[in-house]
């Protein structure tokens, strides 16, 4: 009972028997208030006759002695019941013969009629009884009560005559129609759930860790869409999924290089095979430096997609600190036979930095630009003012990056160095935090590159 089909073929069925109940109640309504309409000129017609043999009668006889066969008989035909009274109320006939010569008083729904015998009329003229005036009051032959027929046969009446006309079709075509709802919900139910339970079975697939089903968008409508966004979604998850499983393996990788030397040494050591020196003590810091450095790095990272990095924003002049960074990092690419320059304007706005966070990123895009520069190549660091923003960019003359891997540049521990090198980087986190800090900024990053030509880095920071 709570299935999607069984709602669609109850409420096609209320809706049926709904629709066809109102027409046939209006139908009814109407009806009976046209029978009751001819059934109010009927009884207008028989009054008028009552009135005109009654009058009749008095006029030939003078009197109403016996005039309670003709009251009897005119009850009988009509199937009314009627009652005569003289002037002073008395019963003079009665339909039913229960009421002669006892006093009459007139009941809710008596609408009596008095008759008159005007000089010099053959009719007796009729009148309402209280129309009647007290200056003929001489004139009245008597008082004629017609009590209206009966209503609830007004009603049967009206109900049997639109049953009998119309009713059996209405109650034939409300079958039919129910039958028709039935089929076109059956197989509308099919044609509207066939998706839903694709969309079904593969939620089912992704609780079992299977992100790979997806369900086709047969649809042009709002389950179309439903449809698109599920497989958008399912990407997303087996893209995340394939990138957790990577994160463990990439971790589990950077961590076992440094241990593995770490316990090489130590065990070297312990076997006396070496000895414990100046030299093999800065190897062992070394590589717990190494280990460190990943550390913090995982915790940085682990801290900007919780997106509870703390930044302390101050005023900055992104030009001397860009002049910083940048003499700080000469002597290392000097050291590689590299020439590191700034193209900088004289004056640039002030913004709103954590100058720590600035300075870690605009390190992290350095070392990675004179880690991929061969020697006798070029490093320009540049800012420039645009669109309320300050752009800065690392351009420089390395090996470039392959348009397939551009679009992944930002992904943690992604390398474009298959071998992964560790002398053409390290943990393969730094780009990935850059982004993030730079994004909890307010800015984006973004790079642009060309195999054997170089690469362009370029972040934005919103002017203060």
């Amino acid at each position: 009972m709570h299935s999607l089909n069984f709602r669609l073929m109850a409420a096609f069925t209320l809706v049926v028997i709904v629709t066809t109940g109102s027409v046939f109640f209006f139908t009814y309504r109407t009806t009976r208030h046209e029978i009751s309409q001819v059934g109010k000129n009927l009884e207008t017609m028989q009054d008028r006759k009552i009135e005109t043999e009654l009058s009749r009668y008095y006029l030939i006889e003078n009197n109403w002695e016996g005039v309670q066969a003709l009251v009897e008989h005119c009850g009988s035909l009509y199937g009314r019941r009627i009652i005569l009274t003289d002037s002073n109320e008395i019963v003079l006939a009665d339909s039913e013969a229960t009421l002669i010569g006892s006093s009459y008083t007139d009941g809710e729904d008596d609408e009596p009629t008095t008759l008159v015998l005007q000089p010099g009329h053959m009719l007796g003229m009729i009148f309402p009884r209280k129309a009647v005036q007290s200056a003929i009051q001489d004139y009245i032959i008597g008082v004629l009560h017609v009590l209206p027929g009966d209503a609830a046969n007004l009603n049967t009446a009206a109900l049997q005559i639109t049953y009998n006309s119309i009713g059996k079709f209405f109650i034939w075509g409300g079958l039919v129609a129910i039958a028709i709802a039935l089929l076109l919900t059956f197989f509308l139910s099919r044609h509207i759930l066939a998706p839903v339970k694709a969309l079904i079975s593969a939620t089912r697939h992704f609780g079992k860790g299977d992100f790979s089903r997806r369900v086709e968008p047969k649809d042009k409508g709002e389950l179309g869409e439903l449809a698109q966004s599920f497989n958008s979604m399912a990407a997303d998850l087996e893209r995340t999924e394939r990138l957790r499983r990577n994160m463990v393996a990439d971790v589990a990788h950077e961590l076992r290089t440094p241990l593995s030397n770490l316990k090489g040494y130590l065990e070297a050591i312990s076997d006396g095979l070496v000895a414990p020196d100046e030299k093999t003590i800065r190897s062992l810091n070394e590589e717990a430096a190494s280990l460190s450095r990943l550390v913090d790095d995982l915790q940085e990272l682990s801290l900007a997609d919780a997106g509870e990095i703390k930044l302390v924003r101050q005023p900055a002049d992104i030009i001397s600190l860009i002049k910083d960074v940048t003499a700080g990092m000469k002597a290392k690419a000097e050291a590689r036979g590299l020439k590191l320059t700034d193209d900088l304007p004289e004056m640039l706005p002030a913004v709103n930095i954590d100058s720590l966070r600035i300075r870690q990123v605009l390190s992290n895009l350095l070392e990675n630009a004179v880690a991929h520069t061969d020697k006798g190549g070029r490093i320009t660091v540049a800012a420039r003012e645009r669109d309320k923003q300050i752009c800065v960019s690392v351009t420089d003359t390395g090996e470039g990056i392959p348009a397939k891997d551009l679009p992944l540049i930002f992904e943690r521990f992604y390398r474009v160095d298959r071998s992964r090198a560790r002398k053409t980087g390290g943990s393969g986190l730094g780009l990935t935090i850059a982004k993030r800090m730079v994004e909890t900024h307010g800015g984006t990053i973004e790079v642009k590159s060309e195999p054997g030509k170089g690469s362009i880095f370029t972040f934005t920071l919103p002017i203060s």
